[in-house]
């Protein structure tokens, strides 16, 4: 866990930036999800083929495939009918958070 993270902040459930296991509780699941959705998808509305996203998540998550289906069943994030694609819907809390802009450059740097 991420030492000094608040107790409301979805940091505190990833060990060096990463989300090794899913929290237990509903809504630190949202939070995390939330977050992460962030990160991956930092720009809002803008589509990304299922295979980047899913290469993104990983530099991230343990389980990007469970992540990315918690993303849209939460409805942060929607999809084609096929899944080809994937898009960041809503807004959330860590849109303007420098720390999230930072790692989101940093995963998106990745694609190469």
């Amino acid at each position: 866990m991420t030492e000094g993270a608040p107790v409301g902040d979805p940091r505190r459930f990833l060990t060096d930036g990463r989300l090794e296991r899913s929290p237990r509780r509903w809504r630190d699941k949202v939070a995390v999800t939330r977050y992460l959705a962030t990160v991956a998808l930092p720009r809002l509305l803008d589509p990304v083929p299922e295979r980047e996203l899913t290469d993104r998540l990983a530099r991230v998550a343990r389980d990007p495939v469970g992540l990315r289906r918690a993303m849209v069943d939460l409805g942060v994030v929607s999809r084609t009918r096929d899944g080809a694609e994937y898009w960041r819907t809503e807004r959330t809390e860590h849109d303007d958070d420098p720390d999230v802009l930072e790692l989101a450059a940093r995963v998106l740097e990745e694609d190469g």
